[in-house]
């Protein structure tokens, strides 16, 4: 009988925060009360837009906008991203599908392609984008089909390329743009396009760039992971 092979799930994730005005009274409150102890108004509004800009980042203010996965045994690549109608097409050299849904469709679909995997890649994962996932799919109603979350020392679930390359935080995180020119893998990030940019591509109903670079993301932690599994894996 042949021995079953692990499936590996490359994945990254996108998400874009609502506006503060949004939240209740009482949620802003909590979010500006050390805004609001400054008496100095330049510092006061630094730490307010701060508090706005990280709201993209708490599954109870944001919203996951792609989710972009690399199946590493069938060499398949593909991006689910939000969108208020089903629709899919490809990217120009066929390697990439795109697949847009609304976003509790979304999820309902990442949680299938979870299901069937043995082991997930991620870049910050353990600290973003799995809590992120399972947080934002209570708030839907959605139940995550598995928990990537356990024992953090242990890979064979989970490997977080940023706990493996600072080897559990004992030496300095840098981000995934750093650890690509370190390696000489393509980075996704562009003068245009970069994490940082996402929200503003979504307030500008540039949905399809974003996902276009969450592929690229994809890609490059995959990249990164093969350099670990080669030189870093014991």
């Amino acid at each position: 009988m042949s021995k079953k092979s692990t499936r590996q799930i490359v994945f990254d994730i996108e998400t874009s925060g609502c506006k503060l005005t949004d939240l209740s009274e009482s949620q802003q409150e909590y979010l500006l009360r050390e805004a609001l102890k400054e008496t100095d108004e330049a510092i006061r509004k630094q730490k307010t837009d701060d508090a706005e800009r990280f709201l993209s980042l708490y599954p109870y203010t944001a919203k996951a906008v792609a989710i972009g996965m690399f199946d590493v045994q069938n060499e398949k690549s593909f991006v689910y991203y939000e969108n208020e109608a089903e629709e899919e097409w490809h990217s120009e050299d066929g390697k990439i599908v795109y697949k847009g849904f609304p976003e509790k469709i979304m999820l309902e679909k990442f949680w299938h392609v979870m299901e069937k995997a043995d082991q997930v890649i991620t870049f910050n994962g353990r600290n973003f984008d799995i809590p992120f996932l399972m947080m934002r799919s209570a708030k839907l109603k959605v139940k995550p089909s598995k928990n990537f979350m356990g024992y953090r020392f242990d890979t064979k679930t989970h490997v977080d390329l940023l706990e493996q390359f600072t080897f559990y935080s004992a030496t300095r995180k840098f981000n995934l743009d750093f650890y690509c020119h370190a390696f000489d893998v393509q980075t996704p990030k562009s003068h245009e396009v970069s994490g940082m940019e996402v929200q503003n591509l979504y307030q500008a109903g540039r949905i399809k760039d974003i996902a276009i670079y969450c592929g690229k993301d994809i890609v490059a932690t995959y990249q990164l992971f093969k350099i670990w599994e080669e030189y870093l894996k014991f």
